[in-house]
Order: C-alpha cells, then structure tokens, then sequence
C-alpha cells in the first residue's frame, strides 16, 4: 500500500510542476493514511519527486523513513489533527495567487460556480515564515472551517478526501485568482 500512495505523491508533484502550480523546490504534497504521513522529502523537486523521496512520519511527527520530510512538516500535521475528514493536502506556490495574496486585504473574491460550489471562500492568511509551527497554527486554525486558504507572499493550501481532491481544487484557488488578477487588469 505504501508503494501506491507514494506513486500518487509522485504523479500529482510532477503533474503540479507541470501545470505551473509550483516551481523548484516550492511546494509538497501528502496523503494521510492510518496512523502515516506520507510527505515530499525536504530538498526535493516536485518535477524529478520519486518513491524513494517521498517520507514517512507519524501522528507525533517523528520520522519513520530514511529521508527528512518537507519543512511544512507541521503545517500537514496541524491540518490532519483539526480535520478528521481530511486525507489529503497540497501546497502549493501558484503566481497568480501569490500575487493576489500581496494585492488582496481580504478573501480572494469568488468568481466562477466551480469555486462557490468547491470552495465556497477563500481566506488569505497574514504572512508567517515558511516552515514555522506559527504558520502551521494559523493553517491548522483556518483550515476548520475552509478547503483552500492563501498564504500571503508564500502560496496556497488545499485539504479533501483524495489526493486528487485536494490538488483540484488547488487549480481551482488558482484559476480563480488568475480570473480575479485579469479582471483587474480590464479595469
């Protein structure tokens, strides 16, 4: 089993990479299962991820397997102990939302059905520094009552039941923030 969940760690970091959802060493993945995190090691690539970069910790955040998870280790932990319901998070560094998050004061507005249907809102996070049990905190506290937060200059993070849930509906914050950046453009 853990060979499978590794894989779709791996297809869904090639495939974020791959449509412009992150770049270089930006972003991870995880999937919760039983009492494991399965995470993107830290100083991995989510272009070049492969099994063997993919880690393992429990409940408590101790690491299981040979490599070091992402630094955001704690911002997926918070987020699995608020929400029960919640298998799966990605984070992700998406330009249009980044930029929203520097040019927005409040929640990304909701423009599309999609997005008030999967969505519904879009809180942006005061910056925290990246990797800091402060931002997993606010994360964590944020994430009770929403799917997708943005986290202001860093990025975005989403939570569902799949993996293939929560990196839908990270296209799904950044589609709407680059809808919302070219609207303003038109103005």
């Amino acid at each position: 089993m853990s060979r499978l969940i590794k894989s779709l760690l791996v297809k869904y970091s090639h495939l974020a990479h791959e449509r412009g959802l992150t770049a270089a060493f930006g972003g991870n993945l995880s999937i919760k299962f039983g009492n494991k995190i399965f995470i993107k090691a830290t100083g991995s690539i989510m272009d070049d991820l492969n099994l063997e970069q993919v880690s393992v910790i429990d409940l408590e955040g101790r690491q299981l397997s040979e490599v070091r998870p992402s630094s955001e280790w704690r911002l997926h932990l918070f987020t699995y102990k608020e929400r029960a319901d919640v298998k799966a998070i990605a984070h992700l560094h998406p330009p249009y939302s980044i930029t929203a998050s520097i040019l927005l004061k409040e929640d990304l507005p909701i423009i599309t059905p999609e997005a008030e249907i999967y969505l519904k809102k879009i809180p942006i996070i005061p910056f925290k520094p990246a990797g800091s049990e402060e931002l997993a905190k606010e994360v964590a506290k944020y994430m009770k009552k929403h799917d997708a937060v943005i986290l202001e200059r860093h990025g975005i993070v989403t939570v569902g039941k799949s993996l293939r849930e929560a990196y839908y509906k990270a296209e799904l914050v950044e589609e709407s923030a680059k809808i919302w950046y070219l609207k303003q453009k038109l103005k």
